[in-house]
Parts: C-alpha cells; sequence; structure tokens
C-alpha cells in the first residue's frame, strides 16, 4: 500500500515537474525533486510489475471468494449500524471468530414494540 501511494503521488507530481521545466529553466530544488522522482519511479518497477502478476493469480480466487461471500457479508453489513462500536474480529482456538463490542461504548436496548402484544384469556 505504501509503495501504490508512492508512486500515485510520484504520477501525480510528474506533469508538474515536467510543465516547470519547459516554462522555464529548473532551479536546483526543482532538479533535485525530479531526479528524486524519477529514482522512486525506477526503484518501484519491479515491485509494480510483481503486483500485477500477484492480481493475475489470485483473480479467480477472489471472484469466487465474493461469490460465495458477498451475500452472508451483506446481510451482516445491514444487521450493525455502527461498527465503530466493535473491535476488531478475534478467531478463537476453536476457529469460531468473534466480534466483541468496545466497552466504551454503551448497548443499544432493543426496539420496543408500537403495539402491545396481544393478551391471551385464561
Amino acid at each position: 500500500m505504501k509503495y501504490a501511494a508512492s508512486l500515485a503521488l510520484a504520477l501525480s507530481l510528474s506533469p508538474l515537474v515536467a510543465g516547470a521545466q519547459e516554462d522555464r529553466g529548473l532551479s536546483l530544488m526543482e532538479r533535485g525533486a525530479q531526479l528524486f522522482m524519477e529514482g522512486i519511479l525506477k526503484e518501484m518497477e519491479p515491485a509494480i510489475d510483481g503486483f500485477e502478476g500477484l492480481a493475475e493469480q489470485m483473480g479467480p480466487a477472489l471472484k469466487n471468494f465474493a461469490a460465495e461471500m458477498g451475500p452472508k457479508l451483506t446481510e451482516l453489513l445491514e444487521q450493525v449500524d455502527d461498527w465503530s462500536a466493535y473491535r476488531a474480529p478475534e478467531i478463537l482456538p476453536n476457529g469460531d471468530i468473534i466480534i466483541r463490542r468496545k466497552p466504551d461504548h454503551p448497548m443499544v436496548p432493543p426496539e420496543t414494540p408500537t403495539e402491545p402484544a396481544p393478551q391471551i384469556e385464561l
């Protein structure tokens, strides 16, 4: 992720540096920044190539995961109103996954029905 952010920053600044070079001669600071960005791009090239290969390998597995888990994740997202009230999921030794509520978030009481329950005569 850090590499992708660095690459995006470098690519977004490249036109600015190129445009400045065309308008006038570059100062030492501008030339240094340009050389720095070129160096970052050269260093990032092998990592970017590796990401492309990884994406090709993981593509089918991710599609399968989305097809199987998508409906259940959608159902879970509909049931939880505020995800910031929960800690990160934990995997227990027996394989169960639990999501604990943070202690500083109080429990929300369940909604009470607007109509009283029907009374049964005994």
